[in-house]
């Protein structure tokens, strides 16, 4: 007797293995769409689940930012229950900002689903992006100039986050639809044409370029890139957390106005990368918005420390201000301005 598919196979050990270090019976939720990518995984998550004692449920995001996008969002609810997970929940969310309509759009949703968990208690939300999704991303932080925490790409695992499917190609989710007899929602910015997403068009357009001039494997290459960063930042990150501990602690008490001290003499001991880090967290941790903070910001900040003329102070993003003050760096907030 056959087994199943290969790509129905690949895909539920992938879920398996995502599942495998949580308590016997914890429940989970896949975040579907309705397109292949979270189709398969609500299907291999359906599988997993009942292989190992546990409920699989689904949240359905609707962003409201396409005509019909209610009855997408009630259509792929009706699958999801049909593949007998439970509970499904339809989460309608308000889009708004001013990080663009893709990064507000991801903002709106990643809150939902964390709502969703907090109800039903879920032990983690399975995401389902695939191998050819972390080779997007690679290329855009390339093309973007960011450094090698954007270079990691998306991590399987990251707090209540985990995305089973990184190893799969975007061709598997569909085998995976095909064989379980279930038609994916296409979403009509996904052509790649003029006007679509960048994203969209770095799919349809570049990738399929790039594998034309280089060769197949071209997304397989970026994705083991993006693992190799990962694990090197893993470790630049442990180190900065080291050194971020260690200059606060030697840091003269600062005046009451301010909102954060490193101490130079330890800063300027730590190797660039790690130093750069901890300026960046330090800052963060200071109320400086994260998304706002660019690189240069931070090197400005780091000369205060390595090319120290006496200059004055540096201000950052969220009206925040640094200064070299006896030896201390100081964070000043920006209330006190």
């Amino acid at each position: 007797m056959s087994g199943p598919p290969p790509a129905l196979a690949a895909a539920r050990r992938a879920v398996r293995l995502a599942l495998a270090d949580l308590p016997p019976g914890a429940p989970v939720l896949v975040a579907c769409s309705g397109g292949a990518d979270s189709l398969a995984l609500a299907v291999a998550a359906r599988d997993a689940a009942a292989a190992t004692g546990r409920q699989a449920g689904a949240v359905v995001v609707d962003h409201g930012m396409q005509e019909g996008s209610d009855e997408v969002a009630r259509r792929t609810a009706a699958v999801c229950r049909d593949l007998g997970l439970a509970p499904v929940l339809v989460r309608s969310v308000v889009v708004t900002g001013a990080d663009g309509p893709e990064a507000n759009a991801r903002t709106a949703r990643y809150a939902a689903l964390q709502a969703a968990a907090r109800e039903t208690g879920a032990a983690t939300v399975l995401l389902g992006h695939t191998l050819d999704d972390q080779a997007e991303t690679v290329l855009l932080a390339l093309a973007r100039g960011s450094g090698t925490r954007s270079l990691a790409g998306m991590r399987e695992r990251r707090g209540l986050w985990r995305r089973p499917l990184l190893g799969l190609r975007r061709a598997d989710t569909e085998a995976v639809c095909a064989a379980a007899g279930l038609e994916p929602w296409h979403d009509p910015t996904n052509r790649g044409e003029r006007g679509d997403p960048v994203r969209s068009r770095l799919r349809a357009q570049v990738l399929p370029l790039l594998a034309e001039v280089l060769g197949p494997g071209v997304p397989e290459a970026l994705a083991r890139t993006a693992q190799m960063l990962a694990d090197d930042e893993e470790h630049l990150d442990a180190l900065a957390t080291a050194g971020l501990v260690a200059a606060r602690t030697a840091a003269a008490p600062p005046a009451p106005q301010a909102v954060g001290a490193l101490d130079v003499t330890v800063l300027e001991s730590l190797p660039t990368a790690v130093r750069r880090r901890v300026v960046r967290r330090a800052l963060v941790d200071a109320g400086v918005p994260a998304g706002a903070l660019a690189h240069v910001h931070v090197v400005e900040v780091e000369r205060l420390v390595t090319g120290w003329r006496g200059q004055g102070p540096v201000d950052v993003p969220g009206r925040h201000r640094v200064s070299r003050r006896c030896g201390t760096l100081v964070v000043e907030r920006p209330a006190d301005r």
